[in-house]
């Protein structure tokens, strides 16, 4: 999931906070699995599926509506110094969009990866842990607080509590 523009918007702590606590309401409320994620500053990356594969679709176009709905009201009774920036931004790309009547923060569509085999979902895995270090956030994946790679790495992650492995039925040959 990808912000419109690429903007920042999860450079802030409130913004990472919010989209962590809707993943949860997710999990607890909707029935997603989540496997492996990390929250980067423009975009998210997320090994999910449901418990009802027909609702995934349901449950990801939920996330967003709901994310940004929060994400705008914070951007506009918070602290944000880039409120005006912001603001337009996302007000613009909403009317852009025919589908939007105000604000859009997310980009439309996700870039959904069928997992085909055991080696490319922990190639999937490993690639999603490795972004905060490629980025120069942190020298080790497992120093990122906003990733899975917490769990992966036996510690205490901030969305779960610890790892799910993915059922090898999810996993198409």
């Amino acid at each position: 999931m990808t912000v419109v523009r690429w903007v920042d918007l999860f450079s802030r702590k409130s913004q990472r906070d919010l989209f962590i606590s809707s993943v949860k309401y997710c999990i607890q409320e909707k029935g997603l699995n989540v496997y492996a994620y990390c929250i980067m500053t423009n975009h998210i990356h997320l090994i999910v599926n449901s418990n009802e594969p027909h609702q995934l679709s349901d449950t990801i176009r939920d996330l967003k509506k709901f994310t940004t709905k929060a994400a705008i009201q914070e951007i506009i009774n918070g602290k944000e110094s880039r409120r005006e920036y912001l603001m337009e931004i996302f007000k613009r790309e909403g009317e852009n969009d025919p589908k939007n009547k105000t604000y859009k923060v997310w980009q439309t569509g996700n870039h959904a990866i069928k997992l085909y085999s055991e080696k490319f979902t922990w190639d999937k895995i490993n690639y999603i842990h490795q972004n905060p270090v490629d980025a120069g956030f942190v020298k080790y994946s497992d120093q990122w607080l906003y990733s899975s790679a917490q769990n992966y790495a036996e510690n205490d992650g901030l969305i779960l509590d610890e790892v799910i492995c993915i059922p090898q039925r999810l996993i198409t040959m």
